[in-house]
Order: C-alpha cells, then structure tokens, then sequence
C-alpha cells in the first residue's frame, strides 16, 4: 500500500522505536476499512515492535496507538494518510518510548492538567495545518493519562461533520474549542496554562534578541549567531505565515517546496547554531532601560538583550463586512489548501484579485463545481502566468470593480453581496463558501506606540532596517518594506542582523 521510497523511510524511523506498541483496530465490511487493515498490517509486518488486534471502537474504521498494558487515549478515526501520515509515525515512536523534543517545561505544563480532557480533531488529509494540532493534541495524550484525543477523518466520517466547514475543528469534551492552527503552546494557553516565567527571568542578557519565527527571523538569528553573539529568538511557532502556504515556486535555487517543507528546513538550520529558541511564546511590550531594551513575554517574563530585531510578520486580513464574523468557519474560510475538500460540488467565491487570490481560485477549481473570483479593482493584481491559468478555467468566472459587501447566511454561507463601483447597482451572487484572499495585516498591536509605524500598522525602517527606538531594528512583512516575498523577508533579515551587530560594535 506504501510507496517504496516511503516505505523505506518508514522503515528506518520505525528502529527508532524503543518499546512495544499495540494497534487496536475497529473494522467492518467497508471499503476504507480494507484500506485502514493493510495501512496496519503492512506497518505493523516492519517492526518487531508492532502488533494489531482487533476490538470494537465508539467509531468504525478507527485504531488506537497502545502500549501492551496500558491505553494512551491516541485514537486515529480513519486512515491517516496524506498529510496526517506523519501524525500516525510520530505517534508510534512517542507511544513506544521516544522521548519528545519539547522543553521541559511545555512538558511539566501538560503533565500538571489535572481534569479529565477529551478532545476530538476533524481534519482533511489535504490540509497541511491539520497534523501541528493532531501531534500536538497526540503528545499531551501520551504524557498525560487525564488526556485522550481522537483524529476525525470528515471525509470518511461525513454524516458527524456535514456541518464543519473548517479544519482542523477541535473539540473538547464535546463542545468547540477552536479552529485553525494551533501550537501546543496555544492549546495550553487556552487551557488557562503558561509557562513559569522563573525560567525566562533567570536568563542572561542577550546581545541580540529576535522576536518572531518566520524566514526574516531565522535569517537574522543565524547570522548574528555565526558573528558569535549570544542570541534568542522569541517564536510562536518556527516558520510563521510560511507554514500557512501550500507551495513556494518562487524561492531562487529551490524549483519547488512547501511551506511545512520550508519551515522545518529552517528550523534545522537554526539549530545547527548555539541559539536560543523560546517557541511558543509571544512578546506583549518592549521598552528602552538604562539597562538596555526589555521584553515582556506573554507569561509576564522579561527579557534583556543589547538590541532587538522585530520581525513578527504578518497574517491575513478580513474583510471586516457584516456577516464575516458570524459565518466564520461556517462557509467563511480563510485557507483554500485546508478547507477546500470541504466545498466539493459546491459553488464558492474567492475575494481578492492578488496572487493569493488567483492560486486559491485555481486550487479550487479543481475541487468545487464553481470558482468566482471577486476583485474591487477594475484589473487582478497577480502574475501574468496566474492570469492565463485562470483564463483556461472552464468554471471560474472573474468580477472586477466588485466591492464586497456583505457575506449572507444563517447557519451558513448562502451568498456575497457586492457592488459594482462602476455603475452602483447591488448584486448577489449564490455561493456556500467565501475564500477570504486579501492580503496581510502586520503583527504590531503588541508594541503599543513604542514603535513607530504607519498607517497600515507596519513598521517604518530606514535603509539599515532601524526603527525609532534605538538599538531596535525589524525585518521581513512587518516592516513598510513594499513587497512581501520570502526571499526579500530573508534579505532584510540578514541585513537587519548586520546593522546589530554594527550597532553593538559601535556602542
């Protein structure tokens, strides 16, 4: 059933195991149950360490991820392939033993919940946000009898999620939790729980401190770490917006990746110097002292560092029309690559007329009976190359000078109003699902006038990438740079890291 060059890499991470692992299948006569059986019969013929039996589960086809005496409450409700195989390896090996790579703290921090938590995951095996929420969720089971988690295929268990209309969905205990990417940092967040900000406030002054993870932050961090600086990077997740982006066709000396792909390559790199990595954290304030630029972190901790580089990027923006927030994850969707499978057959309209919102239309296309592409300018924004593919389309049709008004629905997305700039008149367009493709809003709200930025919110940097405070610079889609491209977020990265380590020299 497995590809030979998978197989073979399964193989290999498979004699990493270091304990007995049981898998505990539910089947029936269904089709998707044959898949499910020799998924596990193949895995389980690789290692001595593996063995399946079978047993009745509250769903069908489903396993759970056991040790031989002991039940972890890791449940797989479907075949988890695509891009939740990785979720099922992962789980092997942290169910037989193999040490997890978070701190100890996030570890201490799991294993303190004290309440029975049972949380359910419906995911799309297309969607590439979905597996961060799934391991996450998978590892707090294992460390944590009081935790249990259940991944929820909707594609196989359709009749459970006919009304999600975003992935991944979480749910706890059988109510929402919440929807989108989540670190495990966040889910804790949401739990009430923070790391004990003793083990940051304890830490020595840094030379330079990097708030953020995405291209222009690592960049940063590995150059002033390869001038022998003590550095830190403050993350909330390695990789940031990138992790978001399905493919990257644009990145010079690489002809193609993946957002994931590229980020876990960066997150290597950074570890192959002496940095200081705090992930999963967020800074709340910066301030300028006789002892140097302080941080806040959102735990209350506060760190010291000679100069900081800002580079927390950006994310997406809302319409901010009546009607978006109300349908949210109910037709309202914000990521195509995830959400996508989740309107086959159905008519849907992609707002914004950039490159973003050319490639979520062609995406879609191939997916959902009806592509309308919504533009408020009289011409698109995206490349020449993205126009002719769209133009090949047979249903995708495009509106320019329409003005987006108001998304309708009750319990869900049923149309798009819009208004012709041209001629004034009020249209509706009947649609279950809006693609909201608009562009990014920076991350700034937490500098709270310390910094100063214009009127979009991005920070305004000369051309050594300083900002108004002194000793800090900023990098990357924060910052007014005019274009917001991995590549130039890198450059500004390496060139912001530069500046600090001249400013270093010079004071």
């Amino acid at each position: 059933m497995l590809k030979k060059e998978l197989k073979s890499q399964l193989s290999q991470l498979l004699k990493l195991m270091e304990g007995d692992v049981v898998l505990t299948a539910s089947y029936d006569d269904s089709e998707k149950s044959k898949e499910l059986k020799d998924l596990l019969d193949e895995i389980a013929d690789m290692s001595s360490h593996i063995t399946v039996k079978e047993d009745t589960l509250e769903r069908t086809p489903s396993f759970s991820v056991d040790r031989p005496d002991e039940r972890t409450g890791v449940v797989f409700a479907g075949v988890p392939l695509g891009h939740e195989f990785n979720s099922l390896v992962l789980a092997l090996l942290q169910v037989s033993g193999r040490p997890p790579k978070e701190e100890q703290s996030v570890i201490d921090q799991i294993k303190a919940l004290d309440k029975p938590l049972h949380f359910e995951t419906f995911i799309s095996l297309s969607c590439h946000k979905c597996p961060d929420v799934v391991q996450a969720l998978n590892l707090m089971s294992v460390l944590n009898p009081n935790i249990s988690h259940t991944m929820i295929d909707g594609a196989v268990f359709k009749e459970e999620s006919k009304d999600i209309m975003a992935v991944p969905a979480v749910f706890l205990n059988g109510e929402e939790f919440g929807n989108g990417r989540m670190s495990i940092s966040d889910i804790l967040n949401m739990l009430g729980s923070k790391a004990d900000p003793a083990e940051y406030d304890n830490k020595e002054p840094f030379d330079v401190l990097v708030i953020g993870g995405g291209p222009a932050s690592g960049t940063a961090a590995i150059y002033t770490a390869r001038k022998g600086l003590r550095t830190g990077i403050v993350a909330d997740r390695i990789g940031g917006q990138v992790n978001e982006t399905a493919d990257i066709e644009n990145f010079i000396t690489v002809k193609e990746t993946t957002g994931p792909e590229f980020s876990s390559a960066l997150e290597q790199h950074i570890n192959e110097y002496d940095i200081d990595v705090m992930d999963g954290m967020r800074a709340t304030n910066i301030e300028k002292t006789e002892d140097g630029i302080v941080v806040t972190l959102d735990n209350d901790a506060k760190l010291k560092s000679k100069t900081v580089i800002i580079s927390t990027g950006a994310r997406f923006k809302n319409l901010d029309i009546p009607g978006e927030d109300e349908l949210r994850n109910k037709g309202v969707a914000y990521c195509p690559h995830c959400d996508g499978p989740l309107f086959e057959g159905k008519d849907v309209a992609v707002v914004g007329g950039g490159n973003s919102g050319a490639e979520a239309a062609i995406d879609l296309a191939g997916i959902v009976k009806h592509v309308t592409l919504v533009e408020y300018k009289d011409f698109l924004r995206a490349d020449e190359i993205l126009q002719e593919r769209l133009q090949e389309l047979p249903n995708v049709t495009i509106l320019k000078n329409a003005q987006s008004s108001e998304i309708v629905g009750d319990d869900h997305v049923t149309g798009l109003k819009y208004t012709d700039n041209k001629t004034g008149e009020k249209h509706q367009i009947d649609v279950e699902g809006v693609f909201v493709q608009i562009g990014l809003l920076p991350n700034t709200e937490w500098l709270e006038g310390a910094i100063d930025t214009n009127d979009g919110g991005e920070i305004i940097v000369d051309r050594k990438q300083s900002t108004s405070m002194p000793g800090v610079f900023a990098a990357g889609d924060v910052t007014d740079d005019r274009f917001k491209q991995i590549i130039i977020a890198m450059g500004s990265g390496a060139d912001a890291a530069l500046n600090a380590f001249d400013y270093i020299i010079r004071n």
